[in-house]
């Protein structure tokens, strides 16, 4: 098979990086079509990926809908020279391009708070839509849900081996306590209207945390000048090993919320997508296996940051809870190769059975 996979954030890149290099070891030719942003091509180089760029994305919401048009031209003509079997993805470019190109779509939803406009967009071309088990919107018959998040395809303990050496780079000993700041920039076309932590809030974090634990920023986008003593310099490549072994993880995010929880790092997520609308994934992490704090209010964030990190033996709670969240899930890396190489009998086989 020839399949074509579109990545547009770094989160995207891990998930089908690790189902691509699946699928090439089993004989298939892919391609991956990409948001050129240092993250993602970061990713992708290190794994050895072959990709193409679409181009970077508008800071404003009109400006990402100007440009998509001209992103999918820019796209359309390598993958039509590819001439993939089979398209993957998330969003409206694949399903663009599976409808002009006439071929089945793949494509995987876990954002419930998803404009209504943004998802009729490409739902309507999409040959299948997988979600997991716990997304709590039922989109039709095109749905298959899989016991697991995405996120678990990469960081799955078959896939993921913590490098101890991260320590080392971090310039920390071995055992030193450390937490990590992540910081959003909200620049997404799903983050319309969202916000995270203030620069207020910011600078107050880096204050009260750092008497009891050295503090590192992974931001998305700059920093104030006098925070970056604080900028982690690792590769993007190396964030997961950084979580891993990180005391806590404070962040305005989402996807380096459930990344670190999957790892067993106990972390306080902070921003407006907290509410009765929330994601699933984020309800089923805190309330099912305790291994998130969300909240509103940034006060209320600050106060279980600092509650947590004086917690003794914090760290070791949190790899128990890690083990009975791996217990309960399913290896979503086999899962996504199983459903993809197997397309269209798949759809029939996981709709019967389930995962």
């Amino acid at each position: 098979m020839r399949i074509a996979f579109f990545v547009h954030t770094s989160g995207q890149a891990y998930l089908w990086r690790r189902v691509g290099i699946s699928l090439e070891n089993k004989g298939h030719k892919t391609l991956f079509v990409a948001r050129g942003t240092d993250s993602i091509c970061s990713v992708l180089d290190n794994y050895s990926i072959r990709y193409l760029t679409y181009g970077k994305s508008s800071k404003t919401r009109y400006g990402k809908v100007l440009q998509l048009p001209i992103q999918l031209i820019w796209a359309l003509g390598p993958v039509r020279h590819f001439r993939p079997d089979i398209l993957v993805g998330t969003a409206t470019m694949e399903a663009w391009s599976s409808t002009l190109l006439r071929k089945p779509l793949i494509l995987f939803d876990d954002s419930e708070p998803l404009p209504f406009f943004q998802r009729l967009s490409w739902s309507y071309a999409a040959s299948v839509i997988l979600t997991p088990a716990c997304f709590s919107k039922d989109l039709g018959e095109k749905q298959v849900r899989f016991n697991g998040y995405k996120e678990l395809a990469y960081l799955h303990p078959n896939y993921f081996k913590p490098d101890p050496t991260i320590c080392q780079e971090l310039g920390i000993a071995p055992k030193e306590t450390y937490i990590i700041l992540r910081f959003g920039s909200f620049e997404a076309v799903h983050d319309v209207d969202r916000k995270g932590f203030s620069a207020a809030v910011k600078y107050q974090l880096v204050e009260k945390l750092s008497k009891y634990a050295r503090v590192f920023i992974s931001p998305e986008g700059n920093l104030p000048a006098d925070l970056n003593q604080y900028k982690l310099t690792i590769p993007y490549h190396r964030i997961h090993h950084a979580y891993y072994y990180a005391h806590l993880l404070v962040t305005d995010t989402q996807t380096s919320s459930t990344e670190a929880a999957i790892l067993g790092t106990p972390v306080v997520r902070c921003n407006n997508f907290v509410g009765p609308n929330d994601m699933s994934n984020f309800i089923e992490l805190e309330h099912k296996y305790g291994l998130i704090y969300s909240f509103q209010e940034s006060a209320k964030a600050i106060e279980k940051a600092l509650e947590m990190v004086q917690t003794p033996g914090l760290k070791e709670q949190w790899i128990n809870k890690r083990q009975r969240l791996l217990a309960d899930k399913i290896d979503v890396t086999q899962f996504m190769v199983d459903f993809i190489e197997n397309y269209p009998e798949s759809l029939k086989k996981y709709r019967k059975t389930g995962t």
